[in-house]
Formats: C-alpha cells, structure tokens, sequence
C-alpha cells in the first residue's frame, strides 16, 4: 500500500516508518517538524512527505494514498492541559478534517491511534475491555474520545477507521521522549541513582513497547475488513499491567546501583486502570506483543548509556512541553503552535 503516516517525525513514527517499509508499503510522511530534532543516536532516514501542520492539510496532501496511519498530535497530558483549545484544535477537530479528505480521496482504510487513556480511572480490579465505559479525565484523553465518535460517523461500505487504544508507550526511539512513565524513570535512575516517584505508586498502568505499537498497526493495516472495520483494539498486553511502584522496581533491577524512592508528593493519580487486550489478538491471529517492561527498562538503560544522554537533554530536549515552550520563547513558533514564517 501507499501509506500516509502522520507524525512520522515523532517518537513513535520514527519507529513505525521503518517497520512499515519493511513489510513492503511504500510511506509518505506528514509532520510539522517541531520534534523532529529530539534526536538520541542515529536515526533512520525519514521516508519522503509533507512538512505540514495538521491543521493546514489539503486534499493535495491525500491523493493517490490508499491508507493513513494517523498518529500526529498534542501528544501528552501536560500539553493538553496547558493548552486546552489547541488540543482540541489540533488533536480532534484537525483529525476529523484529515479523515473527511481521506475518505472523499477515496482512502479506503484509516488507523487512528487512540489511547487506554479513555478509561480514566476505572474504580475496579476487573481488566478495562473495549465496551468499557470512557471517563477521560484529561483534555488530551477527551480529544481522543471525540475523534473516535466523529470516525464512527464517518464510516461506511468504502471508509473504514480503527481505532487503535495504545497503552502507554515505552522503549527506545531515536526520536526520544522522556515524558512517558517508564522512560522518564530510567532516565532519572541513571543521572541520579534514583528511581523517583512523585506518585504513592499505587496506580495501574497498562505499558507497550513502541515497536510493538508499529507491528500492531502493521498487522491492522491488511487485516480483513471485516475483521477491523469501525472497531475499537486495545493495543498493548495483559503481562504489562503493572502499578508504578512495580515499574520503578523493574527500573531498579535495569540500573544497577538506583534506589527507588516513592515520595507521593502529587498524591494519588486519578488515572489507574488495567487493561484486556484480547480483542485485537483474536482479531489479527497470531499476534502478540514481544516486549515487556523490564526487558524495555534494560534497552533504556543501554541506549542512555551508548548514546550519552546527558541532564540537560532529559530535561529540555526530550520533554515535549519544554521543547514547546522553548520554541515559543524564542519566537520559533507562534500562540498556536504553528511555525513562524
């Protein structure tokens, strides 16, 4: 297939671009660029595309693409809550627009990654499944949940969106974040000798390797229709529902030397669920993801190491808010975010 990937420039869709050229589609990139240069070790040559904001793409940007794979967006918690407007602005109403151009261009599949995110804080032991009901909690979780509805509205005998509900992403990327849980902790561990959690640690957390995220959306991509068509997948496994204290414990064993220390200063997440990832394993049969936390936590710790991750890089170049308020101070981009001409 000819593939658009948005957020090909990201953290994921550095990982994912490759795979999916692997299994022989041809990829044509969509990125604003405003993290393309959050570069830790060698990375792999972008494919060919567009350097466009979400918001400003044409019908031009979709012709002749016979799937999107759509991961671009205000990609996190903080920066949703800083700026509530421009989640919604980027992250639904821009997403909405892009599958209305793919569906008129006559782009037959389209995958949206979505997020466990949409379960909120679930109050129960039992595994969160995909008829479960949404109680996000956060304006980036809200956005996620409002694009799925106008999807659903969407499809039809030609258009088919999934919705691919990604656990939270671990693991190595060139393109590197260090804002996510599992990242973030091995990243401390290693410059302080300290596993910091500023959570009391109770909180579940459904975690998948980024590689298994590009595989899984590999995988949907030449499903069945019927198989995929308009449904909701849990994408991630049962074996990485793990509390944070866990996590933090499983980066202590990966950094030989750093002590965990739970400090529960932030009190107690409203955001704690586990997950069932069975849906999408009967649908594409055979898969399953590779990864696990502590072989995650091991791959951190030797790319840190190999690469030189240093503070000041932790802090600023890999932490999406400081790279956006970066930008923004230096006049780099504008009060929505958009590259100044």
């Amino acid at each position: 297939m000819r593939v658009l990937l948005t957020g090909h420039q990201g953290y994921l869709g550095t990982v994912m671009a490759p795979v999916l050229n692997a299994a022989g589609h041809e990829v044509v990139g969509l990125d604003a660029g405003l993290f393309a240069g959050c570069v830790l070790g060698p990375t792999p040559a972008d494919p060919s595309g567009h350097r466009v904001d979400l918001r400003d793409v044409t019908a031009e940007h979709v012709a002749g693409v016979d799937a999107v794979i759509h991961l671009a967006a205000l990609s996190n918690d903080p920066l949703g809550s800083l700026a509530p407007e421009l989640t919604y602005d980027i992250n639904h109403h821009a997403s909405v627009r892009l599958a209305r151009l793919a569906r008129d261009a006559g782009v037959r599949r389209f995958l949206y990654a979505s997020t466990c995110s949409v379960y909120g804080a679930t109050g129960g032991d039992d595994l969160v499944a995909e008829d479960a009901p949404l109680r996000p909690v956060t304006p980036y979780a809200e956005s996620k949940v409002r694009v799925e509805d106008d999807l659903h509205a969407l499809s039809d005998g030609d258009f088919s969106p999934v919705y691919m509900r990604n656990a939270t992403a671990f693991g190595y990327s060139p393109r590197l974040r260090a804002d996510i849980v599992l990242n973030n902790l091995v990243g401390h561990a290693l410059l302080s000798g300290e596993v910091l959690v500023l959570s009391d640690g109770t909180p579940w957390r459904p975690l998948v390797h980024a590689a298994d995220i590009a595989r899984a959306f590999t995988a949907a991509l030449t499903a069945p229709r019927e198989a995929v068509h308009d449904r909701a997948f849990n994408i991630g496994s049962e074996i990485n529902n793990v509390t944070v204290a866990e996590i933090a414990e499983q980066v202590a064993e990966a950094v030989s030397g750093a002590k965990v220390r739970i400090t529960g200063e932030n009190g107690a997440d409203p955001r704690s669920y586990r997950v069932d990832f069975s849906r999408f394993r009967a649908a594409i049969r055979g898969f399953d993801c590779e990864w696990t936390v502590k072989q995650g936590a091991l791959e951190l710790a030797d790319a840190y190491r190999k690469h030189g991750l240093t503070k000041d890089d932790f802090e600023r170049r890999f932490t999406r808010l400081a790279v956006l308020r970066a930008a923004s101070a230096t006049g780099a981009v504008d009060d929505t975010l958009r590259w100044r001409r």
